[in-house]
């Protein structure tokens, strides 16, 4: 079993420009992938979901100007 990196939330809104709230707003319209426990007080995002959902958001540019 390949184990994945997990990005923290900083790690997401560094990388992906969004914010804290907007992280959490995708989330709650699942339009985000939900975090993973990975401490009794901290969460993380497996970066292969992440990777997965950025690809479907480029895919979905690009479909719509076809």
């Amino acid at each position: 079993m390949v184990i994945p990196v997990i990005l923290r939330r900083s790690q997401l809104e560094k990388n992906l420009g969004l914010t804290r709230s907007t992280i959490y707003k995708m989330m709650q319209d699942n339009a985000f992938p939900r975090p993973i426990k990975i401490g009794r007080r901290a969460v993380g995002w497996p970066e292969n979901e992440v990777h997965d959902w950025l690809e479907k958001r480029v895919a979905e540019r690009e479909q719509s100007h076809d």
